[in-house]
């Protein structure tokens, strides 16, 4: 049996992995498998190593980079640790995110978070990892990274190392 998050999935997740069970949280509206939770400055409601699949549809483009509330937060820094807190070794995350230079990834007012090609594989996967100076507290292997065909949507595949 494999469970599935779907973040920003509003009441249908989807199930990019064919998981058996599928969950998602939202920052509206909730049923007994999608949660609320605003990821922004909220922790992802799941125990750790819960999940064997992570997914990301057109939402972590509306994660703040950073914010002063009243503190320094690095929101998507942050977002990511969760991710791979909630799961399991050799767990995998799908991003579906309108990235540069595709102009979708700008003319949304409520875009704050612009992705590139280079985001992940410097700053999430283990080979560089800078985002560890913000706090990042993980290291993902790029499993595949490409433009979906509508040239707007960078696809990526991150998988959570297996445990040694």
């Amino acid at each position: 049996m494999t469970k599935s998050l779907d973040l920003g999935c509003g009441l249908k997740p989807k199930n990019p992995f064919n998981a058996s069970e599928l969950y998602g949280v939202d920052i509206r509206q909730g049923n007994d498998k999608v949660l609320i939770a605003d990821l922004a400055v909220e922790p992802i409601p799941f125990d750790d190593c819960y999940f064997d699949f992570c997914s990301a549809f057109d939402f972590i483009e509306h994660i703040p980079r950073v914010i002063y509330a009243p503190n320094r937060k690095f929101c998507f820094v942050d977002l990511m640790s969760e991710i791979y807190r909630v799961l399991k070794p050799g767990g995998r995350f799908l991003s579906f995110t309108p990235a540069f230079p595709a102009a979708a990834a700008w003319r949304d007012p409520t875009h704050v978070n612009i992705i590139t090609t280079e985001t992940f594989p410097l700053y999430f996967d283990t080979q560089k990892c800078l985002a560890k100076m913000y706090g990042f507290k993980g290291g993902f292997q790029i499993e595949k990274q490409n433009w979906h065909t509508n040239k707007i949507h960078l696809i990526t595949v991150l998988k959570k190392p297996d445990e040694s």
